[in-house]
């Protein structure tokens, strides 16, 4: 039995690339926001230690002097560990905009891809509609052929 060639492979072929380059620079995006949000956590468990630590350092309590350039240096450890987190955060919302748009593009590229698919679908499915016709009618005249002969042998 014949195959059936879909004459517009190589677009599909193109879809199906298009629409695998977007799901691996939807991954990239996707592995730098895991990145991202490691990070920032990694900042907030630092701060909250360091905030602590300065709270033992200025409440060690009756009979301890606080050490004010201890106290000092923490406040800045922290203050310094908050604007690395804000700096995280702000590239974590470019990040965001990025995956947004890779999304985008995904379905856009999935989307085309399928239409692509559908049409191979239904001409395959026609042309299968068609080979059956023509086997039929094939059958059909084979059919009758043998149902001529014997009327023409007896004769």
């Amino acid at each position: 039995m014949a195959r059936y060639q879909f004459p517009l492979q190589a677009v599909l072929d193109l879809r199906e690339r298009a629409e695998q380059a977007c799901q691996r620079a939807l991954a990239e995006v996707e592995a730098e926001r895991r990145v991202l949000e490691a990070r920032l956590e990694g900042f907030q468990l630092a701060i909250v230690a360091c905030k602590g630590h300065l709270r033992d350092t200025l409440g060690a309590g009756a009979g301890h002097a606080v050490n004010p350039g201890s106290a000092r240096m923490q406040m800045n450890a922290s203050l310094h560990l908050r604007a690395q987190a804000q700096e995280v955060v702000l590239q974590l919302a470019g990040v965001h905009r990025r995956l947004e748009k890779a999304r985008a593009e995904l379905r856009e590229a999935s989307r085309e891809k399928r239409a692509i698919e559908l049409l191979r679908e239904r001409r395959e499915a026609a042309w299968r509609e068609s080979m059956n016709r023509k086997e039929a009618a094939e059958l059909d005249e084979i059919a009758v052929m043998r149902a001529g002969r014997p009327a023409q042998g007896a004769s």
